[in-house]
């Protein structure tokens, strides 16, 4: 039941995100184009197992049912397309980046959640939250020698912004809290 939620949330998740970027005008494009909400997917889908094999496993899984969630979005009759394979192939190709990096950052944000839920592995818990915070200023910086852009692709909501930063800073908040706490009872 816990897999199958999982995976139902992350594709839900998916559509969502696609869905809100095409009909939400102003900051609904800029909330679509974050990368870092998608790596919470896999971490707490990773923290909720059992084993560390699970969590990787689930990590990708959930990551793979985001972005299946959103091309089915993308290619929907909601948003005057058709599901065609020749719309299937263009989906890959011109998002190749993202799903390769999926294919990454499912199972490490997996075993992240994981390590944080049973040992609380506080490192790889604040990268988590460090990618929240640190993306608004990752987009602005220009990537061309690394994957041949032009130019960054900076938020343009500063609204989006400023709630993304709070919540990579409460997520880290709540880690370091949790961490303390931990350390705290150990001692006892």
């Amino acid at each position: 039941m816990g897999v199958a939620l999982a995976l139902l949330l992350s594709a839900a998740y998916g559509a969502g995100t696609q869905y809100l970027g095409a009909r939400v005008p102003g900051w609904g494009p800029d909330v679509a184009k974050l990368s870092a909400p998608w790596i919470l997917i896999a971490f707490f889908a990773g923290w909720s197992q059992t084993t560390p094999r699970r969590a990787v496993l689930l990590g990708l899984g959930a990551t793979a049912a985001a972005l299946t969630g959103y091309w089915l979005m993308t290619d929907s009759p909601a948003e005057g397309a058709q599901y065609t394979l020749a719309n299937a192939h263009g989906f890959l190709v011109s998002n190749a980046f993202t799903v390769v990096g999926g294919l990454v950052t499912g199972p490490l944000f997996g075993c992240f959640g994981y390590r944080w839920r049973t040992q609380r592995a506080l490192l790889g818990a604040l990268v988590t939250a460090g990618a929240l915070c640190l993306e608004p200023l990752a987009r602005k910086a220009p990537l061309g020698a690394v994957l041949g852009y032009q130019v960054g692709d900076p938020i343009g909501s500063h609204a989006v912004t400023i709630v993304e930063v709070a919540a990579g800073l409460l997520l880290a908040a709540a880690l370091l809290v949790q961490n303390r706490r931990q350390r705290l009872r150990r001692e006892v």
